[in-house]
């Protein structure tokens, strides 16, 4: 069995850190999202990889190299431009050859990993099965609608109306059946090919399309709140780990992570939280759910429920909450501005202001 994992697309919805950035690069608790992936495909037991890469193919490849350090043999697989998953699936066909497959949108999270569903689908071989999830808003995913046995009988994708609130969870699983499939679909109305579009294909003709209800953690990173989210959620495995320096004046509380060559001075740290190697944190709180990359500078600042990577400076500024701070930034107080008041009042005005 092999892996097709999904690691082009321009990131709209992260932007501006993914004009910059590839998006499955993006770091959750100091870890890109796309390496939780490619761990949870090496733990399912599956080696080669087929990875789309697109416009950031060159940072992915920096980035996971041949993927022996997962325990993996990564192909990459270029991609024009994003016209679909059902596409990718197309340009990978003499990769996958005859071989059934898992596809992993790269930008996907899932606690606890693939390898259950692996191995249900290894033993029961169904043409094609799904994973899928309850949303408050189904209308930004593709929607299954079930019978009432729990079969499969429709997908749409991104639906004005959504016949349920069932969501695919981006990881697929796939015998050769999805080749005919994806090459008998046409365009959407988004240009794309769409995998729902070819998985209805398969349904229509009668083939074993299962489907599997997930209710524990999945999240689709594209967004800042989901991404926030997802980093909150892996922050609260970690263990206490204090490999840098903490001086006398500095508290460290619950479960922090403090990486080889960070300093800390003067300095509150209250977890779940990380600072990586080479950061140095002084005279600033740093709250829970937060997570600081390596070579970063915190000084005189509150810091809670945010990502900051590599290589940023923060200095002076009271307070920062639910943010997603880019590389290579600066965050610095504004200029005072001296307090004035300019007033054209006519005749017998009444003024009052606040003082």
């Amino acid at each position: 069995m092999k892996a097709l994992v999904l690691s082009g697309g321009a990131g709209t919805r992260l932007r501006p850190i993914t004009h910059t950035s590839a998006k499955q690069l993006v770091p959750v608790a100091n870890k890109p999202v796309l390496f939780y992936g490619l761990e949870s495909i090496a733990d399912a037991g599956i080696t080669d990889v087929g990875m789309i890469v697109g416009d950031t193919a060159e940072e992915i490849e920096n980035a996971v190299g041949d993927g022996s350090k997962f325990g993996l043999r990564i192909t990459y697989i270029p991609q024009e431009r994003p016209l679909g998953l059902a596409h990718a699936v197309l340009i990978a066909r003499d990769w996958l050859g005859d071989d059934d497959f898992v596809m992993y949108l790269g930008d996907n999270f899932i606690v606890g990993g693939i390898t259950g569903l692996v191995d249900e689908f290894r033993r029961h071989r169904p043409d094609a099965q799904i994973l899928l999830t309850h949303v408050a808003d189904p209308r930004s995913f593709g929607v299954a609608e079930l019978d009432a046995s729990g079969q499969v009988i429709g997908l749409e994708e991104k639906p004005e109306r959504p016949k349920s609130d069932l969501a695919l969870v981006g990881v697929y699983l796939f015998t050769p059946a999805i080749h005919d499939a994806v090459r008998a679909v046409k365009p959407s109305w988004r240009g794309e090919l769409e995998i729902t579009h070819a998985i209805q294909h398969l349904i229509d003709f009668r083939a074993d399309v299962r489907c599997t209800v997930i209710h524990g953690y999945w999240k689709d990173t594209g967004n800042v709140v989901d991404m926030l989210e997802v980093n909150r959620s892996v922050l609260e495995g970690i263990e206490r780990r204090i490999d840098g320096e903490v001086d006398e004046a500095s508290e460290t509380i619950g479960r922090v992570v403090i990486e080889e060559g960070a300093r800390i001075s003067n300095s509150r740290i209250v977890g779940p939280a990380v600072i990586g190697a080479g950061t140095v944190v002084g005279d600033s709180y740093v709250g829970p759910f937060t997570s600081v990359a390596e070579n970063c500078r915190i000084t005189d600042s509150e810091l809670e429920f945010s990502i900051v990577l590599r290589d940023s400076s923060i200095d002076g500024v009271r307070r920062i909450e639910s943010s997603l701070i880019g590389r290579h930034v600066e965050v610095t107080p504004a200029p005072s501005v001296p307090s004035a008041h300019r007033f054209v009042l006519g005749d017998h005005s009444k003024v009052q202001i606040h003082t």
